[in-house]
């Protein structure tokens, strides 16, 4: 995907996102992020947003702290989000291809892991937000739903911070059944997970479902639509795939 097209759905994404957030109310509690309230997401991405904002539009070539939380609430807090939000938006619609800053995953420039980062991040909140309010969630496409199942696999659990590991060697396979090619088999040892998009060979476990399922799924928002093979590895990554 380009940088312009993750822009335009983070700027979709955080739009609903605040929508179902003031619909819900500020005490309204996030299911998806037990022990969370709506205010805690609001201030939480609203944080995330201007952090990022900060290295594309100040240059930082180094990792900073997100900053404090603000201390608002209701329609103040739902201005801060919202500000905070389109200040991230511009930022990055209107940064130089060649921005030089940092960032945390390999990506092919470190304005476009801002953008797909942000993209996505906003897409899980706006999914807890709906949460919160009740109803039937958003949808994604089905493009963007396998970039993100590729980013998380293949860019967040390929760091050494990823708590997937087994003991014994095992095989886990993801596959999306609404995209050509759309399969990952993950292997789990006692090092951090490895990754390759492809589906060759035996596997002990296998999530599969459509792509946007598996998505919100695979982030700890839903519950996987299909598992097969042992179910233990399913529960594993449930309890320790969280990303930090």
């Amino acid at each position: 995907m380009k940088t312009a097209a993750y822009v335009e759905i983070l700027d979709r994404e955080g739009a609903l996102l605040a929508a179902a957030a003031e619909a819900a109310g500020s005490d309204a509690e996030v299911p998806t992020c037990p022990g969370w309230q709506v205010r805690d997401l609001l201030r939480h991405t609203g944080t995330i947003h201007r952090w990022a904002a900060a290295f594309v539009a100040e240059g930082h070539t180094g990792p900073r702290p997100e900053g404090g939380l603000p201390d608002l609430d209701g329609a103040p807090l739902l201005d801060w989000f919202r500000q905070g939000h389109g200040r991230l938006v511009d930022t990055l619609a209107g940064a130089a291809p060649d921005v030089r800053c940092w960032h945390f995953l390999p990506a092919p420039s470190p304005l476009a892991f801002w953008a797909r980062r942000q993209a996505h991040e906003t897409t899980g909140h706006r999914f807890d937000a709906e949460s919160a309010r009740g109803g039937a969630p958003t949808g994604v496409g089905v493009d963007f739903a396998v970039d993100g199942i590729d980013e998380l696999l293949c860019g967040f659990h390929a760091r050494p911070k990823s708590a997937v590991r087994s003991e014994e060697p095992r095989t886990l396979r993801v596959r999306a059944t609404d995209a050509p090619d759309a399969v990952w088999t993950v292997r789990l040892s006692a090092q951090p997970p490895v990754t390759v998009r492809d589906g060759a060979g035996d596997a002990d476990c296998e999530l599969s479902g459509p792509a946007a399922q598996l998505y919100s799924a695979l982030w700890n928002r839903r519950a996987f639509p299909e598992v097969t093979g042992d179910g233990s590895l399913a529960a594993l990554w449930r309890e320790r795939s969280g990303v930090t």
